[in-house]
C-alpha cells in the first residue's frame, strides 16, 4: 500500500528538539487529513542554508513545480 513520506525543508538552525516536534506535528495532519494510521507515515527535514534558499528550494521546488504547490509562500526572493 502506498505511504505517505513529506519531506520539510528549512532553514538551518533548528535544534533536533524543534526537528521532532515539528516532524510529529506533520505526522498528527497527515493522520487527521488523510486517514492513514501514524505507523504509515514517515517524515524526512532537510536543512538549507539560508544563502542557498533561492537556488535549492525557491527556484527548483516552488516555480519550477507550481502544480505541486497546495500553499503558496508569502515572499518572493528573486
Amino acid at each position: 500500500m502506498p505511504v505517505p513520506h513529506v519531506v520539510v525543508k528549512l532553514y538551518s538552525g533548528r535544534t533536533e528538539q524543534q526537528k521532532a516536534a515539528l516532524a510529529e506535528a506533520v505526522t498528527r495532519a497527515v493522520v487527521e487529513a488523510l486517514r492513514y494510521g501514524e505507523y504509515s507515515v514517515s517524515v524526512g527535514i532537510e536543512d538549507v542554508e539560508p544563502k542557498d534558499w533561492t537556488e535549492k528550494v525557491y527556484k527548483t521546488d516552488i516555480i519550477a513545480k507550481p502544480a505541486t504547490i497546495y500553499k503558496q509562500p508569502g515572499y518572493d526572493p528573486r
